[in-house]
């Protein structure tokens, strides 16, 4: 390591400067999920996340799982408000992911969701032609959840000891208030009356309000709180011989921007509501209703973003295209028009927010192994995660980018072709060896040129990131370097054109290159501490990853 920081040294000194480097202005921080993982081995799958360098994990807090009796139409009798008014047990896997991710340093993004306990579920479900299922939520009571998000608040203060322990869990800091409420999956029923009346936008406000509230009560007043979590597409039409509720019915998805106009109150020309269309959807029914709702749902209006999951899960199109024209739907491509949608909805109650958007799932699944739906190889993939992370990046109004799920799930589930939600960056023991996807190095160390041509003496943009740098800054207190490479050709033989120091606190730096003339090829390259061995790789397929250098993927360039 110090040879190399020699060389950087020398080359500082000498006639090749450090260039300077042009940083978005937001601060785009990195978001990776796998609950199933997390849950089941926390400890290793966060190591991995580090050596990734991943920098907040979201995981979903489900109530159902913490909720004593959740199975039970009857409520137990105890004070909902009070963390250690619930079995202790049910509290553990998320007690051990709060203590690990702090010791690695990574921050935890708590979704706070259903499923609800059946004790906190509406009556009569036939009324709407459903059923109770302990993984849904049916009319979730607004009032039990806020009472659990009290416990959840008061539980991860950073000054709850939990009894036994003999010292306060870390604190919390991030939040999301549940999760995808326009799927009806997660919040049901999504429409009544032949889905004439959508009908969860009003739950969500209700939930919304009660979780922003008991975050405020216990603490939290300053941390970043979350709404949305919305579903990217959604289908709205009246009954028929397949869908005699019409859609989105009960379970089915309503379209993520008419989701947002009705929490907000608002008809399809964004305008209030009135009369009795107002009441049914538990909106003021009047002028003078109007101009105290944003006082009565502060919630709308004063939280810290509003989230999206912006998959394009039907064809594996390219970031900048989307799947269809459909004006209400909110893919990645339609993400700057969400957030404009937004500032118009809000200026209708004369507030000038303007809400960051927040990508909290989104990624791309891969073929192998799903071979189902003509999904993209893994080496397109990795392509395309750079460039969603890229056009992101160049967004001040997008926060977050995301990675959902870290390991493929097991590909036999299901028809013999399916494999699974296959989205990771790792794949299934059974395939391949169970060793990392292409998207595994282009997540480390992401790499895009906007201009991969260009004529001789001209530079051409070169944007990246190396994600685990700021772990290794803090780490050994060394200044941490990226490569920029060059190979001839297709050739094997690389030399580096450019280092570029990281400065910024997430990784990220975009710089200009000059690249000799001809056919090539660019790559990142990166040294990790070969002695810090928090940053090593712990795959659990029994792949082991040698602390030293790493590479991104490759890009062609040509100049002539």
């Amino acid at each position: 390591m110090r040879a190399i920081l020699g060389v950087i040294a020398a080359v500082v000194a000498g006639s090749l400067a450090v260039p300077s480097v042009a940083l978005a202005s937001h601060g785009q921080v990195a978001i990776l999920q796998d609950d199933v993982s997390l849950f089941q081995n926390p400890g290793l799958t966060l190591a991995e996340m580090r050596h990734l360098g991943v920098q907040l994990v979201r995981t979903t807090l489900q109530w159902s799982r913490v909720a004593p009796a959740a199975g039970s139409r009857h409520r137990p009798g105890f004070n909902a408000a009070d963390p250690s008014a619930y079995p202790a047990g049910n509290w553990a896997r998320y007690d051990t992911i709060v203590r690990d991710a702090t010791a690695d340093g990574i921050k935890v993004l708590f979704t706070i969701s259903g499923f609800a306990p059946l004790w906190a579920q509406g009556p009569n479900p036939a009324r709407y032609a459903a059923h109770y299922d302990m993984n849904f939520a049916f009319i979730p009571s607004a009032a039990q959840y806020g009472q659990f998000v009290r416990a959840v608040g008061t539980r991860y203060s950073g000054s709850f000891r939990p009894r036994g322990s003999s010292s306060p869990l870390p604190r919390i800091s991030y939040w999301e208030l549940w999760n995808e409420p326009n799927f009806g999956e997660d919040l049901a029923p999504q429409a009544i009356d032949n889905s004439k009346i959508l009908y969860a936008p009003r739950m969500y406000r209700g939930l919304a309000d009660a979780g922003w509230g008991a975050l405020s009560a216990t603490g939290h007043r300053g941390d970043t709180v979350i709404i949305g979590a919305l579903a990217a597409k959604g289908a709205q039409a009246g009954p028929g011989p397949f869908d005699k509720q019409g859609l989105p019915g009960t379970y089915g998805e309503t379209k993520p921007l008419v989701f947002i106009r009705e929490l907000y109150c608002l008809d399809s020309r964004l305008h209030p509501y009135r009369g009795h269309a107002a009441a049914v959807r538990g909106c003021p029914t009047t002028a003078g209703g109007s101009r105290r709702f944003r006082a009565q749902n502060p919630v709308l209006f004063r939280t810290s973003g509003v989230s999206d999951h912006p998959y394009m899960l039907s064809s594996g199109r390219p970031p900048n295209q989307v799947d269809s024209s459909d004006p209400s739907y909110a893919e990645f491509a339609e993400l700057p028009r969400f957030g404009r949608f937004l500032d118009r909805v809000v200026r209708i109650y004369h507030s000038g927010k303007r809400f960051p958007i927040w990508n909290t799932e989104y990624s791309y699944l891969t073929d192998p192994p799903n071979r189902s739906h003509g999904y993209v190889s893994p080496t397109t993939a990795a392509f395309y995660d750079n460039w969603a992370e890229y056009i992101s990046w160049r967004n001040p109004r997008i926060a977050s980018t995301m990675q959902y799920l870290l390991y493929d799930p097991n590909p036999t589930v299901g028809t013999p072709e399916y494999g699974g939600f296959s989205s990771g960056l790792v794949f299934f023991q059974t395939v391949m060896g169970g060793g990392p996807k292409t998207t595994y190095y282009a997540y480390r160390l992401p790499i895009y040129l906007p201009r991969t041509t260009g004529r001789h003496g001209r530079k051409l943009e070169v944007w990246g990131a190396v994600r685990p740098a700021p772990y290794a800054l803090l780490d050994t207190g060394q200044a941490q370097y990226a490569q920029i490479q060059w190979a001839p050709g297709s050739s094997n033989f690389w030399r580096t054109l450019q280092y570029v120091k990281i400065t910024d606190p997430h990784g990220y730096f975009d710089t200009r290159v000059a690249f000799p003339a001809g056919g090539g090829q660019v790559r990142l390259s990166w040294t990790y501490p070969p002695t810090d061995f928090g940053l090593s790789s712990t795959l659990v397929t029994g792949y082991t990853e040698p602390l030293g250098a790493t590479s991104s993927r490759t890009v062609q360039v040509t100049i002539t």
